[in-house]
């Protein structure tokens, strides 16, 4: 088992936290991975350097989500087969909780090992902003995703060894790359498991590096790019319905037309934008195709639904926005699961590339970080 430790500027904590796992679980190595944070901080990180812990770093800072590539592509090249415990330096994971997300991982079948989560319940005294961020997160998760978990935002985290060439493939820098990792897998139907710990907020927080604005836009940037999509499909299905319907007449060719289009817009977009870029983009031929018979069945569920309810004596602009939202639960979902998946990144079908030695994991917009 490998604990992996992104570690940005950093504090005595983390001398405390790799000595205490060190003594707890002689037989985990521990991989920290300094962020550039500079020559300052370099006599704190010889510290926790020697056997047991090895030490990757970079100059200049480039996020977190790039500090956790660097560490898979290591542990991949040098620890094969070695599943990893994910957590963060600045003291807010016990070396129980650490464990205990490490024995949870342990425990998964050898066939379909899930991804586990260590999520906090938010009791005591928690920052009212770490609270709110998280449950509304959470919330908007659930309901973009169909995935209902606790927490999205946890840095304590467990992966499998099979799915560290995904892990390295989800796009992402920064903070958002954890919760991109959560949204592939939601979308790729990859289990996803969690485990209670403690929640543990330090001087309120004090020492993240997290920056409440900048981050939480990044953060929650896919979530709103699913719904800004969805909400864009409708309102081109919607004005189209109703030019057309004025213009002929027939609800039947109008609801045919106007779903034509806003289909072609919708799967464009979601393609293009919302689930994947450059080599993340889903394969065209496979995707459209899947696209076109989801789009035919939802199309004639619509149809029928907005039938009944005008037949009811409902408004046509009424029932089209009640058919639309009871159409979109399920859709989504579909498309999700169905439509824009890539089988390269199912584990077990990526094949992992070996690397170089010295050299760490190329992502699609940087240069590899150098390794000792």
């Amino acid at each position: 088992m490998i604990v992996l430790i992104p570690a940005y500027e950093p504090d005595e904590r983390l001398v405390r936290l790799v000595g205490d796992l060190r003594a707890s679980a002689p037989d985990v190595h521990v991989v920290v991975v300094d962020d550039g944070s500079g020559p300052a901080y370099r006599p704190l990180l010889d510290r926790v350097r020697g056997p047991g812990c090895t030490v990757l770093t970079y100059p200049g800072n480039r996020g977190k989500g790039c500090a956790l590539k660097t560490g898979f592509a290591y542990v991949q090249r040098q620890h094969p087969g070695e599943a990893v415990v994910c957590a963060d330096s600045d003291g807010q994971h016990s070396v129980a909780d650490v464990l205990r997300v490490a024995a949870a991982l342990d425990a998964q079948p050898a066939d379909r090992p899930a991804t586990v989560l260590g999520w906090r319940s938010f009791r005591g005294d928690v920052p009212a902003r770490s609270v709110l961020g998280n449950r509304v997160t959470a919330r908007a998760f659930h309901l973009t995703t169909g995935l209902r978990l606790r927490d999205t935002q946890t840095g304590l985290r467990g992966y499998p060894a099979a799915l560290l060439p995904w892990l390295r493939s989800v796009r992402g820098e920064r903070f958002e790359y954890e919760l991109n990792l959560l949204l592939r897998a939601a979308a790729q139907g990859l289990p996803v498991e969690e485990v209670e710990i403690a929640t543990i907020y330090l001087d309120h927080n004090a020492s993240s590096h997290f920056r409440p604005l900048a981050d939480s836009v990044r953060v929650l940037t896919p979530l709103l790019l699913y719904a800004l999509s969805s909400l864009a499909a409708f309102a081109v299905d919607t004005l189209v319905l109703l030019a057309l319907h004025a213009a002929t007449g027939s609800l039947l060719g109008s609801v045919v037309g106007a779903r034509v289009v806003s289909a072609a817009t919708n799967f464009a977009v979601n393609r293009r934008v919302v689930f994947g870029r450059g080599r993340d983009r889903p394969p065209f031929g496979r995707s459209a195709t899947r696209y076109a018979l989801l789009a035919t069945v939802l199309l004639a569920a619509g149809y029928v639904l907005l039938r009944a309810l005008t037949g009811l004596g409902v408004g046509l602009l009424a029932a089209k926005v009640l058919t639309e939202a009871t159409v979109y639960l399920v859709g989504f979902g579909a498309q999700r699961r169905f439509v824009f998946t890539r089988p390269v990144d199912r584990p077990g079908t990526a094949v992992a590339q070996p690397l170089p030695s010295g050299r760490a994991t190329r992502s699609p917009h940087r240069r590899p970080a150098p390794l000792p």
